[in-house]
């Protein structure tokens, strides 16, 4: 069970309020991308484990670089709840006008 494939999920708020918070923020999102993590949301980050293991070490390292005032969750999934989870985007309606505003090659 320890080696099967997991999927880490960091949740996060941080006060982006003053250029100082901003870059807190900026440096934890940085940290995340460092350790393997990818950006699925703009405060929302997923890492995958094939082998699964311990994840003590990364969330050490999470924890002890939250930005001041931070709030952060973290969720492990294994790869079947991640597989089956769903995911929507709103579409927005397409207007045509008659005239494209620069040319289309094709």
């Amino acid at each position: 069970m320890a080696d099967d494939p997991v999927w880490t999920m960091v949740m996060f708020d941080v006060p982006v309020k003053t250029k100082e918070q901003r870059r807190h923020a900026t440096r934890f999102r940085n940290l995340l991308m460092d350790m393997g993590f990818g950006r699925v949301q703009y405060s929302v980050y997923v890492r995958y484990k094939p082998a699964g293991g311990s994840s003590v070490r990364a969330l050490r390292i999470i924890r002890s670089n939250i930005p001041p005032g931070g709030k952060v969750r973290i969720l492990f999934l294994t790869d079947q709840q991640w597989a089956s989870s769903k995911r929507f985007q709103g579409v927005e309606q397409e207007t045509r006008d008659e005239t494209p505003e620069q040319l289309v090659f094709f």
